[in-house]
């Protein structure tokens, strides 16, 4: 063991160095996945018990121990069962990072397959984009470069159908029964409409209805671009790994999802929530001046 220096009689290595730094990151994006959520506070209070476990532990006060540590001992438990929504983001979250969870990887490393390009003509897509804005009618389109997403795909209406203007304007045509939900676009096909997305669980601006929340929620749980266009406004936002963009040109919405299609990474290009909230701020306190 390299040993560095002590502190008293504690004998600090090159190893604990790295495992302190590996716990802060850890507790660090634990804290960013709850943050904003009720979960924060139970996971304040869980934390602040076992503190004061160790501390009860330190000083050899053995009553308080033991019930401290059998409280502990339950709590793991009871932790999985408060956190079970926060724990499947979070696996889903390494999930979508690996490399593993990439098909095309998949199918290369099993079958020697040639890595095709995912890039399709999206003039459909602008285009419908167009007339549903211009008619403020509300639209949902999940857009995927590396998988068909099967799971989401099967809570709606599996369609397996060439994208075009008229297919995408007529399942969003008020009327249809396949408007009440997203649509999943991949390797230039409608997979399924009608779809459930999972909404987000944070606190969003007022601005956002159902449709913004499910896109941000998607985004959070898939590697895909979420393209919305708002029923009351006609705006076209764009949500991509939990950020998202409002009220874009159909020329920025062009150069976003043929970057995304591209591999490009743009998650740098994307706003967080937060920013939304803050400029909310300014323009109330503008007004108010």
């Amino acid at each position: 063991m390299n040993l560095l220096f002590k502190i008293g009689f504690l004998d600090i290595s090159i190893v604990n160095i790295i495992d302190i730094t590996l716990v802060s990151m850890l507790i660090y994006q634990v804290y960013k996945l709850l943050r904003g959520s009720v979960a924060i506070k139970i996971f304040l209070g869980f934390l602040s018990i076992y503190l004061i476990y160790l501390l009860v532990s330190a000083l050899r006060m053995e009553l308080l121990s033991i019930i401290l540590g059998q409280f502990m001992g339950v709590g793991v438990i009871a932790a999985i069962i408060i956190f079970a929504p926060e724990i499947r983001k979070f696996l889903l979250i390494i999930g979508r990072s690996s490399f593993l969870s990439n098909e095309n990887f998949l199918q290369e490393l099993l079958f020697w397959k040639k890595r095709e390009s995912q890039a399709f003509n999206i003039n459909p897509i602008i285009e419908a984009s167009k007339s549903l804005s211009g008619t403020n009618t509300g639209a949902l389109m999940v857009i995927s470069s590396n998988s068909e997403l099967k799971f989401y795909a099967e809570s709606g209406d599996i369609l397996d159908a060439v994208v075009s203007k008229r297919l995408l304007v007529s399942i969003f045509n008020k009327y249809s029964p396949l408007h009440d939900g997203a649509v999943i676009v991949y390797n230039g096909k409608v997979k399924a409409a009608r779809c459930i997305l999972p909404v987000t669980e944070r606190d969003v601006p007022a601005q956002f209805g159902l449709r913004h929340r499910a896109a941000i929620g998607m985004s959070e749980a898939t590697d895909t671009l979420v393209l919305v266009i708002s029923e009351e406004t006609g705006q076209v936002s764009l949500a991509k790994n939990g950020k998202i963009l409002h009220n874009l040109s159909f020329q920025e919405v062009r150069e976003f999802i043929n970057d995304y299609l591209s591999g490009v990474d743009i998650d740098e290009k994307f706003e967080p929530i937060s920013a939304y909230e803050r400029q909310n701020l300014k323009r109330t306190r503008t007004s108010n001046v």
